[in-house]
């Protein structure tokens, strides 16, 4: 497998996506496979490690996954060999928990006696492995490390004894703790079920010829040009069939935790979540930035991507001009070469370039979503210093990260968290800007508010978990053997 993509975010410490799902279900024989294509490609910011389609087709399910993006695993030819059908599922992922390889590419085809189910997650179990570790010693094997597999034992153990798939969907998820969006393929329903927090999005759509489609964002219906119908409910399972749609709500809370990442950074800007367009609320993090951390300065920029609305933001709250100051290379891909320690100021200058007339002589008000390590930033700052930049200051559209978090966002551990190590002022000091401020915890929880009035998980930032989480889990929580937990 080329490494760059993954090396890369692993390198320079930027908080790595989550996954993306997708499911379509038509009365009719349509060219599915092609159109969870292009959704996957909608949603492909979600997940750059590996993606996968499975197809039905009068029950029987056909299906291809690989590591690589979209248009790297599916070729005209591989799309042609999945066929017609009526029904697909389709996911994009990044290894937030489980290893990167080829094993843990989704969406997972399960065949029991019952009949055959394919499954795409998104999102982190906190107790995945004590649910592994009871299955494995009555007898299950396992061939991953992801959760989706451990969600598919756990419905597939629920079917042996429910009489419809969707029951069994039910009385598993009184055994699934943590994060989970998940969509689900039988031979005759596809099936949506989100955790009862809520931790991230999954809506539903309609096309003009009656497909009912699922995924984790609205733009992957915009383009297929279908029509936006609804956000699933926290706790809420789906059940399409040819009768119609149909939703069981017995795990539905009051109070919701969707996780705050996903207007800062997950989300593309186009997408809607919860009423609320993720470019609006990125704009409204900078403008709280501005009243929260003003400063004399001649322009604003951001760091692409997720870093230019907070900018637009910022810029129209405090009345200094917007300016374009970097150019994102946008094919620099798997294939790039994995720098050394020596080579990475090279690296760097690969991915991003600065345009010299917005920024030399200028003080500038540099605003990126997060900072997680520290080294990017002081690398990108680097470039506006010898671009002939007057003065660097930097705001960041989140609060500082001390927390770990379980539910599906790389959040690193504590040791590894530069806000862990140092104050405010250190930092400043230690990526070399002349003032830094970041975002205040009840700002962040505001940005989307105003018309979503979803609860917000901000953990990261707080040590507040709206569920109880584990004492002790490593990123590669499969790792421990057979009686070993990760209790303390």
């Amino acid at each position: 497998m080329p490494v760059g993509r993954k090396v890369w975010k692993r390198m320079f410490g930027t908080i790595r996506e989550e996954c993306g799902v997708f499911g379509i279900f038509d009365t009719q024989k349509r060219d599915v496979a092609k159109s969870t294509y292009f959704a996957l490609y909608a949603l492909q910011h979600r997940g750059q490690e590996s993606c996968g389609i499975a197809v039905n087709c009068d029950g029987v399910v056909t299906s291809h996954t690989g590591l690589g993006l979209v248009p790297e695993v599916f070729t005209q030819d591989q799309l042609q060999k999945l066929g017609y059908g009526n029904m697909a599922v389709g996911h994009v992922r990044y290894s937030s928990e489980g290893q990167g390889s080829a094993s843990n590419s989704q969406p997972l085809v399960i065949r029991h006696v019952k009949g055959t189910m394919a499954l795409a997650n998104n999102g982190s179990l906190t107790n995945a492995h004590a649910l592994r570790e009871s299955f494995e010693l009555n007898g299950g094997i396992f061939h991953s490390t992801g959760d989706a597999e451990v969600i598919a034992y756990a419905i597939t153990e629920s079917r042996l004894k429910t009489s419809s798939i969707e029951q069994a969907v039910e009385k598993a998820m009184d055994k699934l703790q943590g994060a989970y969006s998940f969509i689900l393929m039988s031979p005759q329903k596809l099936i949506a079920a989100r955790d009862p927090q809520g931790f991230h999005p999954l809506c539903m759509g309609k096309t003009e010829d009656g497909a009912i489609l699922l995924a984790s964002e609205s733009c992957a219906l915009t383009t297929l040009g279908a029509e936006f119908v609804r956000d699933i409910k926290p706790g809420e399972i789906v059940v399409v069939t040819k009768d119609g749609v149909n939703s069981i709500e017995t795990h539905c809370k009051p109070k919701s935790s969707m996780c705050v990442f996903e207007f800062v950074y997950f989300a593309r800007p186009d997408s809607e979540i919860e009423g609320f367009t993720v470019h609006e609320a990125r704009k409204r993090a900078g403008a709280f930035l501005a009243k929260e951390h003003p400063v004399e300065a001649d322009v604003v920029i951001g760091v692409p991507d997720s870093g230019l609305d907070a900018a637009m933001g910022y810029a129209e709250e405090s009345g200094i001009p917007y300016g374009v100051g970097f150019i994102k290379n946008r094919y620099v891909g798997r294939s790039f070469i994995q720098p050394t320690q020596g080579e990475r100021e090279d690296a760097v200058r690969i991915k991003l370039s600065v345009i010299r007339s917005v920024v030399s002589g200028k003080r500038v008000v540099m605003i990126d979503d997060s900072i997680v390590r520290g080294t990017t930033s002081a690398r990108i700052v680097n470039l506006l210093r010898e671009a002939g930049a007057k003065e660097v200051h930097m705001r960041v559209s989140s609060p500082p990260f001390i927390y770990p978090c379980y539910f599906g966002t790389d959040i690193d551990s504590q040791d590894k968290l530069i806000a862990c190590r140092m104050s405010i002022p250190e930092i400043a000091e230690s990526i070399h800007v002349d003032s830094l401020g970041y975002l205040s915890v009840e700002s962040v929880n505001q940005i989307a508010l105003p018309t979503t009035g979803c609860g917000f998980c901000d953990a990261c930032f707080t040590g507040n978990y709206p569920v109880e989480v584990p004492a002790c889990m490593p990123k590669d929580k499969f790792s421990f053997p057979i009686g070993k937990t990760t209790e303390k």
